[in-house]
Formats: C-alpha cells, structure tokens, sequence
C-alpha cells in the first residue's frame, strides 16, 4: 500500500502568489508569442501584422471570460482538464478536449525550445549554427526538466525573476526602437494579396498563441493563493500586459525593418530588427531578452502541462503506464511530457509547430464555451452571449487558417486532422473499456449534474 500512496498527486495550496502566478502565466505568453510569430504573422497578412496582434487580443479578451467564471467558481490544478469536466462528465468530449489542450501546451513548450535556439544562433552569426536550432531547444527543454523536478518554490522563483528581466528587457526594446526609428508611422493602406480577409483571420489565429499561455494559469488553480479571486485576476492582468507589450514591439519591428526583411528573418525577427536601431549590441540584448523569456515560458508550460495531465490520469480519462519508474504519477507525466516535446524540438520547424498548436487549441477553446452554454451558465452565473461571442470568433479565425495552410502547407492540416482522429478513436475505445471494467462507478459523484437542476 506505501506504492500506491507514493503514487499519488500532491499539490502544494497556498504555494504560488498572485504576483508569481501572473508570471507563470505571462512566462508562457510572451515567451511563445513576440519574438516568433511576428515574422510568421507578417508572412502571412503583411504590413497589417500588428493589427493582427491587436485582433487576436480581442478574441482572447472574450474568451477569457469563460474561463475566469469557471476558475472562480471550481479552482483546480486540473484546470482546463476540469473544467471540462464538470461540463461534459466522464465522456468523450472531455478525453478528446483535454488531450488536444495537452498537446497544444507540449507544441508550445516546442514552438519555445526552437525559438531559443533560432535566437541563440544569432549570436554565432547564424549560417551554418541553424543546424544547432534543435540541439539548443533540446537542451533547453531538459533543464527545464530538472528544474521541475526541484519543486514550486523555485520554479516560481525562477519564473519570476526570468519574468522581471525579459519583460523589462522587451519594453525597454519596444521603446528605444520606436524612439530610434526614422518613422513610427505604418502604412496600412496598401496591404496588397496579403491583406486580404483570410489572410488577416489566419494571421490573427497565429497571434491567439501568442496570448493563450494565460490557460497555464487555471492549471495551478488549487495552488493559487484564495484561488477564487486570484486566479481570475492573474488572467486579466496577464493579458492586459501582453497587449501592452505586443502593440509596441510589433510597431517597433515594422518600423525598423521593411515587410520583406521581417518575413526573411521571421524565426528571429526581434533580433534583425534590433540591428538597424542598435547595432550588433543591440542583437546580442535582444538575443538575450529572447533566451529568458523563451527559457521562463519552458518552465512554466512544462509546470502547467503535466499537472494537467496528471489530473487527467487520476480521473481515469486517459490511460497511463508507470514504465517502470519510481514516484508520483505527476512525474511521470513530466517525463513523458519532456519526451513528446523532445520529439516535436527535434523533427519539426517552427512554422508547423505553430500550425498544430493553434488548430488544437482553437477546437477545444470552442468545446469550452459551448460547456459553459450548454451546461455550466447557471452554475457559474455566466452572461451567454460573451461565451457564444467567442465561439464565433473562434470559428471564424479558425476557419481563416485552415484555408490559408491549406493553400500554402496541406501537409500540417492533414496531420492534424489524423492526429485528432486517432485520439478520438483511442479514446473512445479506452473509455468503452473502462466501462466494462467498471471504472466508471465514480461517473456518478463526478459527472455534471445540470440536467437534474
């Protein structure tokens, strides 16, 4: 019995602060967001890229509602997986949901090791050292590793102070390269093919990574200090300054580099456009600005991801296997979250990494707001038309993407789609199975109840 008992999740309440919190939650967002997708958004919708940035702020700022009245009502270090959940039971919808957030938390953790190194490469002058991209985000990923393995004292620590210094380090950027640059002004008069409404929905899709990071945040509900309150507040405050942040450095990158050299250096955007304003020490500021905030976002999604999972285990959704190893089943899903995102590190580039991730995130973005319609609006008194709102500006910036890629790169839609595919099926067989073994005797006690009220 003292196996199983070891085996056990525990969860440390009243271990993270709401200043350490919100640097969780913008550890992820600003990590995974300014300093690749810039390039890449502006490839896509051209000159209008930092009007993208604003859209995408829109979008999140509805969804955001449901998830803060849920955190608010059922903290939980499950968090999304929860929240699911208490929506829709011991079903499908809730396996199925959870798992693509899952793998969209590991593909960021991805998008993340791969910037830090297109970043880091820089500093030998890039050229042959893009061949050094997926070992740097390898390495990356297996330190993050060991520091979670430390504990949440100083994951939040380290999180923290990384937060201070690469928020500090971005603004003061966004604000020398605005005041440096010859114009501030960007013409967004004449888009050209790029600007066309697609082309912006897509681009937008792109810019929601860079601010779905504050869904790390429901992840530590039950370890929140008066989770109630804090939870919710960590969100909005995480957002409102990513917003900030976001609208000056995308302004400053457009105002020091042309559309074509933004797109030519879109892995490392930032850093090209230090160069001009700064020169070669301003690139090797930004390189490193880059390489905090790339390494805080790292640990806070490894943190997030595996709790998450782990909670997904103990509520019998997903099959688990201990493979031998000693310890907790929380961390064994840190192990084999490290692994899957080793894996996407080495074999994918960042471009397709980004495509997954916004895919999956957007679908179970919008499974989230039909529970909260559907079957938790009472429970958690939620005003409908904000999360119904958002379903339609998930559908739309969704719908946007897929038929961007699929004109340009149908590979990545069609892996996605397989991979969803499999984990339905998977699922549901796993599911069926837990059944006839009769694992579903708890459905009663935790299933939601809304139809009886």
């Amino acid at each position: 019995m003292p196996e199983a008992q070891d085996r056990t999740s525990h969860y440390e309440e009243g271990s993270l602060t709401l200043p350490g919190t919100v640097m969780l939650g913008t550890g992820v967002m600003i990590g995974a967001g300014i300093f690749a997708l810039t390039g890449q958004m502006a490839q896509m919708t051209g000159v209008l890229f930092p009007l993208a940035f604003l859209a995408a702020a829109l979008v999140v700022s509805f969804s955001a509602y449901s998830y803060i009245k849920i955190s608010n009502a059922y903290p939980s270090a499950g968090g999304i997986g929860m929240y699911l959940h208490k929506a829709y039971g011991n079903r499908l919808p809730t396996a199925f949901n959870a798992l693509l957030m899952y793998f969209s938390m590991v593909i960021a953790q991805s998008f993340l090791a791969r910037t830090f190194g297109s970043y880091t490469v820089q500093l030998f002058g890039g050229g042959e050292g893009e061949r050094m991209v997926p070992v740097l985000g390898v390495s990356l990923i297996l330190a993050a590793f060991v520091i979670n393995l430390l504990g949440n004292r100083l994951i939040q620590g380290v999180a923290s102070f990384i937060g201070v210094l690469k928020i500090g380090g971005i603004l003061l950027f966004g604000v020398v390269g605005v005041w440096i640059a010859d114009s501030v002004s960007v013409d967004f008069s004449n888009p050209g093919e790029a600007g066309t409404v697609g082309n912006f929905l897509g681009a937008t899709a792109l810019g929601i990574l860079a601010f779905k990071g504050f869904t790390t945040i429901t992840n530590s509900g039950s370890e929140v200090q008066d989770p109630h309150r804090n939870v919710g507040r960590a969100i909005v405050i995480s957002i409102a300054a990513c917003v900030v942040i976001y609208t000056l450095v995308g302004f400053a990158v457009a105002s020091n580099l042309s559309l074509a050299e933004i797109i030519e250096t879109r892995d490392y955007s930032l850093a090209a456009a230090a160069r001009p304003a700064l020169g070669e020490y301003g690139v090797w500021f930004t390189v490193a600005i880059a390489m905090m905030a790339t390494a805080g976002g790292i640990l806070a999604s490894i943190f997030a991801v595996s709790r998450m999972l782990a909670m997904l285990t103990e509520m019998k959704l997903v099959p688990h296997s201990h493979f031998g190893m000693p310890g907790s089943i929380q961390k064994h899903t840190l192990v084999y979250t490290v692994v899957l995102g080793l894996v996407l590190t080495a074999f994918f580039n960042l471009s397709r990494i980004a495509a997954l991730g916004i895919v999956f995130y957007l679908i179970m973005d919008i499974a989230i707001h039909w529970g909260v319609v559907r079957y938790l609006r009472a429970d958690i008194k939620a005003r409908a038309w904000i999360p119904v709102t958002a379903i339609v500006l998930d559908v739309l910036v969704l719908g946007g993407f897929v038929w961007v890629k699929l004109n340009t790169d149908p590979f990545v839609i069609g892996v996605a789609v397989v991979t969803m595919i499999i984990i339905a099926v998977g699922e549901q067989i796993f599911l069926k199975r837990q059944i006839r073994a009769g694992g579903s005797g708890q459905e009663a006690s935790h299933t939601h109840h809304h139809g009886s009220q």
